[in-house]
C-alpha cells in the first residue's frame, strides 16, 4: 500500500533503512507542525515558512513569495500554514476541466487555490503522507465548498514515492517545497512521469543547492524538515527529472524566498547560518526554484 513504510528485508539494501528513518523523521516533524504550528526546535509559534516557523505570519510570507492578498483571504481558515517556498499555481497555467495533483498537499493551501481554476469539470487531488496534515485538509473541504460552490477537491494518504493515483490520468502535477524532503527523489520523478498523461506538465516550487552543504548541517533534524538538508545540487535535480523521462525542463532559481527569511531573521535560517563557514550566508548555498517540465 502506498501509505505503508517498506519493511527491512534481506533483499533491501542498507540504504532502505536510511530512507525509512528520514521519512519517519519528516513525518513526525510535519505532524507536529500540523498540530502546533511549529517545530520544538523553533520557538516562534506565530510564523510559517518551509521550516515551520518564522517571525513573519503565514499570510505575510505567502505574499512575499507571490500569492495575492485576495487569494490568501479566500482560503479556508488554517489552510495556509506558511509552508511554501514559491507559488506553483502561478506558473501552472491551469485550465478548466484539468486533473491536477498536488504532491505533499499539507493543509490544502495550493489545492484550494487550484480548484476554482479547473472548475466544476476539473479535479484537484492532494496527496500527503502525514495523517495529521490530511485531517486538517479534509476538515477544510467544507469551508472551500461553501465559499466556492465547488466539490472538486480530495485528499489522499500516501507517499510521493508511491502515489495512490492511477497511471496517465493527471494533466498537471504541482508541488510546493516538498520534493526536496524525499529521501528517494528519482523515484518521486518516476512516479510523476507515471501519473502524467502524455503531454502532461509539472509546475512546482522547491529548494535546491548552489553548492554542497557542510556535513554538520545534514544531521540537523530542523534543517531536514525545513527543506534545507534534503535539498540537492541543481545538476542532480535536473538529472533525476531527465532519467524519469521528462523533457522541456526549466529550473529557475528564485532567491527571493531565502532573502525574505534572512531579512526577517528566521530562527532556523539563523541556526543554519551559524553552522556555515565564516563569511558565507544561507543564500550562498540554498535557493528556491520554479520548476517546469513536460511528459513527452
Amino acid at each position: 500500500m502506498a501509505c505503508c513504510q517498506p519493511q527491512p528485508s534481506p533483499t533491501n539494501p542498507p540504504h532502505s533503512n536510511i530512507i525509512i528513518d528520514v521519512r519517519e523523521t519528516i513525518r513526525q516533524g510535519y505532524a507536529q507542525i500540523a498540530q502546533t504550528g511549529l517545530l520544538t526546535s523553533v520557538t516562534n509559534p506565530q510564523g510559517g515558512g518551509c521550516c515551520g516557523a518564522t517571525p513573519l505570519s503565514a499570510a505575510a510570507l505567502a505574499q512575499q513569495i507571490g500569492y495575492s492578498a485576495e487569494q490568501i483571504a479566500a482560503l479556508p481558515e488554517g489552510a495556509n500554514m506558511g509552508l511554501s517556498c514559491g507559488n506553483p499555481t502561478a506558473i501552472a497555467q491551469l485550465q478548466p476541466g484539468q486533473v491536477v495533483l498536488d504532491l505533499g498537499s499539507g493543509g490544502g493551501f495550493d489545492v484550494f487555490l487550484a480548484g476554482p481554476k479547473v472548475g466544476p469539470t476539473g479535479r484537484v487531488i492532494g496527496v500527503d503522507m502525514t495523517p495529521e496534515m490530511l485531517s486538517k485538509a479534509r476538515h477544510n473541504v467544507a469551508g472551500y465548498t461553501q465559499s466556492t460552490g465547488l466539490s472538486n477537491v480530495e485528499f489522499r494518504l500516501g507517499e510521493i514515492e508511491h502515489l495512490p493515483v492511477a497511471d496517465a490520468i493527471v494533466d498537471v502535477v504541482i508541488s510546493n517545497c516538498v520534493i526536496n524532503l524525499s529521501p528517494d527523489k528519482l523515484q518521486v520523478w518516476r512516479e510523476i512521469a507515471r501519473v502524467l498523461k502524455p503531454g502532461g506538465r509539472v509546475a512546482a516550487s522547491d529548494m535546491a543547492l548552489l553548492r554542497p552543504l557542510p556535513a554538520n548541517l545534514l544531521t540537523m533534524v530542523a534543517a531536514l524538515v525545513g527543506c534545507v538538508a534534503g535539498a540537492v545540487m541543481l545538476e542532480e535535480y535536473r538529472a533525476a527529472m531527465t532519467t524519469a523521462g521528462l523533457t522541456n525542463i526549466v529550473l529557475k532559481p528564485k532567491p527571493e524566498y531565502i532573502a525574505v527569511l534572512a531579512s526577517f531573521k528566521d530562527p532556523l535560517y539563523a541556526q543554519i547560518a551559524a553552522a556555515l563557514p565564516a563569511g558565507s550566508t544561507v543564500a550562498d548555498y540554498v535557493t528556491s526554484l520554479d520548476i517546469t517540465a513536460t511528459k513527452a
